[in-house]
C-alpha cells in the first residue's frame, strides 16, 4: 500500500497549535450578526404561528376581520417602498466597493427616505384602525394581526436609526473596519426585513383580505 503524503514522526507531530495568527474581524462580526438574524427570524416565526392560528373568524369575536380592514393595494405601495429601499442600499454598497464615499451616502439617504415613507405609511393604517375602534384588546384575532406587523415596523424603525448612524459615520471615517463591518450587518438586516415582509403581505394582507 502506498503511503499518501510525506512521512511524520508521531513523537514530533504538532497536535495543537499555539500561536494566534490573527482574524478578519469582519468576517467574525458578519458571522456573530448573521446568528442573531436567525434568532430574529425565530421570533417572527413564533408571531406567525400566533397569527395562524387566531386568524380564524371565531377569533375575531363577530368583530371586523382582515377582509374588512385590510387594504392590499395600499400595503402594496408600503411593499414597493421597502423594496426601493432595499435597491437604494445595495446601490450604495456597490459604490462602497469602489470606494464612492459620496455614492454610498446617497445610496443610504435613498434607502432612509423609502424607509420612512414605508413606516409612515404604517403608522397612518394603523391611525386609522385605531380610529375604527380596532385595537389589541379587541379581539385575540386583531391583537396578532397588530402585534406581528408593529413588530417588524419596530425593526424597520431601528434600522432606519441605524442607517442615520452609518451616514455619520461614513461621513465623518470613511472606510474603516467598523464602518464597513457594521454596514455589511446593516445589509443583512435591512434584507431580511424585506423578505419577512414578503411573508407579512402574502399571508397577513393578502391572505386576510381574501378570506
Amino acid at each position: 500500500m502506498s503511503a499518501h503524503g510525506n512521512a511524520v514522526d508521531p513523537k514530533k507531530a504538532v497536535l495543537w497549535d499555539t500561536e494566534y495568527h490573527g482574524h478578519d474581524v469582519i468576517s467574525t462580526r458578519s458571522l456573530g450578526f448573521f446568528l442573531y438574524l436567525l434568532s430574529d427570524g425565530m421570533i417572527f416565526a413564533t408571531l406567525f404561528a400566533a397569527y395562524g392560528v387566531l386568524s380564524y373568524s371565531h377569533n375575531y369575536f363577530g368583530g371586523p376581520t382582515p377582509s374588512q380592514f385590510v387594504h392590499p393595494w395600499y400595503t402594496f405601495t408600503q411593499t414597493v417602498s421597502l423594496f426601493l429601499s432595499v435597491l437604494a442600499y445595495g446601490m450604495g454598497m456597490a459604490a462602497m466597493k469602489n470606494r464612492n464615499r459620496g455614492g454610498l451616502i446617497s445610496g443610504l439617504l435613498g434607502a432612509l427616505v423609502l424607509g420612512v415613507v414605508f413606516l409612515a405609511l404604517d403608522v397612518h393604517d394603523m391611525a386609522v384602525l385605531a380610529g375604527q375602534g380596532i385595537t389589541v384588546a379587541t379581539s385575540a384575532g386583531a391583537s396578532a394581526f397588530i402585534v406581528l406587523t408593529q413588530v417588524h415596523a419596530a425593526h424597520i424603525f431601528f434600522g432606519l436609526i441605524w442607517i442615520l448612524v452609518m451616514i455619520a459615520q461614513v461621513s465623518s471615517r470613511g472606510f474603516t473596519t467598523d464602518t464597513v463591518g457594521r454596514l455589511l450587518s446593516l445589509r443583512m438586516f435591512w434584507h431580511l426585513q424585506a423578505i419577512i415582509w414578503v411573508f407579512v403581505y402574502v399571508f397577513v394582507y393578502l391572505w386576510g383580505y381574501m378570506s
